[in-house]
C-alpha cells in the first residue's frame, strides 16, 4: 500500500517538534487529530514509529529510518516549490545558507550584498553553526548552500574546495609575545594557555592538527564556543589563540590584538562547500554558488537596481 503522505507529514512534524501538541500547532490542526493520524500511520506501516518519553516523544529505530526518507521527500517538495517560484526571473522565494561561524561572520557579507541587490525579492536565511552542525543540516536538506571551515568525511556528502584561509596567532597587547621583534619559536606556544573553539569546530580541528604535526602540545587549553568571545578573552590576557586573519582585522587595527608570526609554522586551511550528490539545486542556489565562485558577479551587478 502506498504511503499516505498526509499522515507522513504529521509523523515527521511530531518528530521535528518533539511533541504532539507542538506538531498540532505547526500544522494548525487539533492534537487529537495528530494523535489519531500517527496511530493510523503506524497501523499502515506495521511498526511502532514513536516512543513516549517524559519530555515528549522520540522516533524508534523504524521511525528514524522513515524520518530520513521523509526529510528527503519534503526537501524535494520545497525545492520544487522554490524552483517554480524561481522561474519567474528569481522574482520571489528564499535561499537558505548554512555557514560555519567564521565564514558566516566575516567572509560572506559581500556575496550576500551583491545577491540581495540583484534579487531583492529573494528572502535570505543565514544559519551559523560549527562545521559538523552545518554538515548535518545539509544532509537533512535544511540548507541550500553549505560552506564550512573544517574537513568533512561523510558518505552522504560531496566536498569541494571553495577558498583558502590563513590562520594567525593572536595575543593581547600586554602579552610578552606582543613585544617580540622577530617571529617567535612556535614551540613557545606549548607553555601558554591556548584558547580553542568547541569540538566539532573546523577551526579547532585545523589548529590542533597543525600544532601536533610540529610536535606542539599546549600545557593548558581553554574552550570557548565563539570566535568573538575568544578574541575578547585574548584581548583581556586570558590566553592566546590561532584564528582566521579575516576575524581580527578590526581589532588589530585598533591595537586591541596583535598578530604574532610563528616562525616556520604557517597555518592555512581550505574552506569547503558541501553538497548532496544528485540533488537538483534551485535556480537561486545555482546563482549564489556561481557568485561564490566568481562566475556571476557581472550578471548580479547588471541585474541590480540603478
Amino acid at each position: 500500500m502506498p504511503l499516505n503522505l498526509h499522515l507522513l507529514r504529521m509523523f515527521a512534524t511530531v518528530v521535528r517538534t518533539g511533541s504532539f501538541s507542538r506538531a498540532a500547532e505547526a500544522l494548525h490542526v487539533s492534537q487529537p487529530a495528530i494523535s489519531k493520524g500517527v496511530a493510523d500511520f503506524e497501523l499502515q506501516i506495521g511498526s511502532r514509529l514513536l516512543d513516549r518519553v517524559p519530555k515528549g516523544v522520540r522516533p524508534t529505530r523504524e521511525g528514524q529510518a522513515l524520518m530520513r526518507h521523509a526529510e528527503a521527500l519534503f526537501a524535494a517538495e520545497r525545492a520544487a516549490e522554490e524552483e517554480m517560484r524561481s522561474f519567474r526571473n528569481l522574482g520571489e522565494g528564499s535561499l537558505r545558507i548554512g555557514a560555519s561561524t567564521t565564514i558566516a561572520s566575516y567572509m560572506i557579507a559581500e556575496y550576500l550584498g551583491i545577491f540581495h541587490n540583484a534579487y531583492p525579492s529573494i528572502d535570505l536565511h543565514i544559519i551559523s553553526a560549527n562545521t559538523r552542525e552545518i554538515a548535518d543540516l545539509t544532509i537533512g536538506h535544511e540548507v541550500d548552500i553549505a560552506l564550512v571551515e573544517g574537513p568533512i568525511k561523510d558518505e552522504n556528502l560531496t566536498v569541494k574546495p571553495w577558498q583558502t584561509d590563513a590562520m594567525e596567532l593572536i595575543v593581547g597587547p600586554h602579552h610578552p609575545f606582543a613585544t617580540a621583534m622577530m617571529p617567535i619559536d612556535p614551540h613557545a606556544i606549548a607553555a601558554e594557555t591556548l584558547i580553542v573553539r568547541e569540538p566539532g569546530s573546523g577551526s579547532r580541528e585545523v589548529v590542533t592538527k597543525a600544532l601536533a604535526n610540529h610536535g606542539i602540545e599546549p600545557r593548558r587549553t581553554l574552550e570557548i564556543g565563539s570566535t568573538e568571545a575568544i578574541k575578547q578573552a585574548v584581548a583581556r590576557g586570558l590566553g592566546i589563540s590561532i584564528v582566521s586573519t579575516a576575524a581580527v582585522t578590526d581589532q588589530t587595527a585598533q591595537g586591541r590584538l596583535k598578530i604574532i608570526p610563528m616562525g616556520d609554522l604557517k597555518i592555512q586551511r581550505r574552506l569547503w562547500q558541501l553538497k548532496i550528490p544528485g540533488r537538483l539545486d534551485a535556480p537561486a542556489a545555482v546563482v549564489f554558488e556561481q557568485l561564490l565562485n566568481g562566475k556571476s558577479a557581472n550578471l548580479a551587478i547588471a541585474n541590480s537596481p540603478s
